[in-house]
Order: C-alpha cells, then sequence, then structure tokens
C-alpha cells in the first residue's frame, strides 16, 4: 500500500498538505503518510554527505541526511518535499535538488520535488471562494482585490492575505498563519485547484497514489 513521508518547511504548510492527503485522496495520517515539519527552507549543506548541524532545523540543510534516512524504504513509500519558491528560477532549484538526490550513495527509491510558489498562502488567495467561505465577514473589496491577483504571481502572498483580512502585516505571527491555514484548507477546491502550483502537487501525489493505492496489497 502507499506510505508518504513529506517533508515541509514549516507548521502553516501542514494544514493544507494533510487536506490534500486526507480529503482530496482519503489517505489517513499516520496510516497512509506522516508529514514532518521543519523551521524554514535554509540551503543545502556543502558537504551533503556529513553529519547536518542540529542546530540548523530548516528543510534543505536536513534534507540530505533525511533522504538518506529514508533510503530504508521500499517502492510501495514516496518521500514528498515542499519547498517554498520566492525570487529562485523554479528550473534551477528543481535541477539543484536533483542533483543533490543524485549524489546521495543512499536514497529513497521515489523522491517527488514539488514547489509552492511564492509560499502555501499563494495557494488560498489564489482560490478566493475558499477564503471566503472560511472568513465570511471580509469585506467584499477586499476579495475582489485578491481576485485581481494573478495566480501563483509573486506579490507577497500573507501580506496580501493579511490586508484581505484586516491585520497589519507587521503584527502577525506564525500562528496567524497556522491559523489562517487550519481555517482556509477545508475549504480549497482540490479537484480543479486554482494556483498552478497547488494543482502540480495534487496531481504528482494522484500519480503516486495510482502507483500504489492505499489500502491495496
Amino acid at each position: 500500500m502507499i506510505w508518504f513521508e513529506v517533508l515541509v518547511e514549516g507548521a502553516s504548510d501542514v494544514p493544507a498538505v494533510r487536506e490534500v492527503l486526507t480529503r482530496r485522496f482519503g489517505l489517513l495520517e499516520n496510516q497512509d503518510f506522516r508529514i514532518h515539519r521543519h523551521k524554514g527552507r535554509g540551503i543545502l549543506p556543502d558537504d551533503l554527505l556529513g553529519q547536518p548541524d542540529p542546530k540548523q532545523q530548516t528543510l534543505l540543510h536536513q534534507l540530505p541526511a533525511k533522504l538518506k534516512g529514508f533510503s530504508h524504504l521500499g517502492d510501495q513509500a514516496c518521500v514528498v518535499v515542499l519547498i517554498d519558491v520566492d525570487r529562485d528560477p523554479c528550473r534551477e532549484l528543481l535541477e539543484q535538488l536533483n542533483s543533490m538526490l543524485a549524489r546521495l550513495p543512499k536514497r529513497p527509491p521515489r523522491v517527488l520535488f514539488r514547489l509552492a510558489i511564492e509560499e502555501t498562502e499563494s495557494w488560498f488567495i489564489a482560490d478566493v471562494d475558499a477564503v471566503a467561505a472560511a472568513y465570511p465577514k471580509v469585506r467584499a473589496q477586499k476579495l475582489q482585490k485578491l481576485r485581481r491577483i494573478v495566480a501563483d504571481e509573486i506579490v507577497g502572498a500573507w501580506e496580501e492575505l493579511a490586508v484581505a483580512l484586516d491585520i497589519k502585516d507587521s503584527e502577525v505571527t506564525g500562528a496567524d498563519k497556522y491559523a489562517w491555514a487550519e481555517r482556509i484548507s477545508p475549504y480549497l477546491n482540490l479537484t480543479e485547484p486554482h494556483s498552478p502550483s497547488l494543482r502540480k502537487f495534487v496531481d504528482g501525489i494522484h500519480r503516486e497514489v495510482l502507483k500504489h493505492p492505499a489500502g491495496s496489497r
């Protein structure tokens, strides 16, 4: 049966990823998947084969060691790595990640790299109906402003969401971002996602699920 180990940058990424896996694909947490959160994105270490610095709990710094640690997984399992992309050229980042993977002497048989263009808040502001359902008191003109944003455009997604929710961006905390994700994720359109990067994430999971459907033996 399918098993996913999902690596994300931080806590605010967890609700949307969990929603995709549970609502869209009917998977059960701790039975079909686990989500591992980190303390931001970071950078890949210079020594890919060395022990990571325990003080550096960012996703990219820990990634080579974690992929080596997952090398025992069978081909029914897939390691999914979701990374936020700000100004990085997507192709260059994916090439860097795949190059790192190829250099590891031990690695999982199936690894899926996926990019959230700018950040997972981009998935939310692209789906204005989901924002409206989660926050029915948001003013119509605020929602209209969100609708004018091109999906996955680099605009400062969490800042735009804060404006729509009448919160000063200087006052936004990590707890706020997690709360937004908890409230909006259940309303995201996961059948036809509005965000291209969310669509690619969903499609990638779908292809992996088709290889080993949940519950199959």
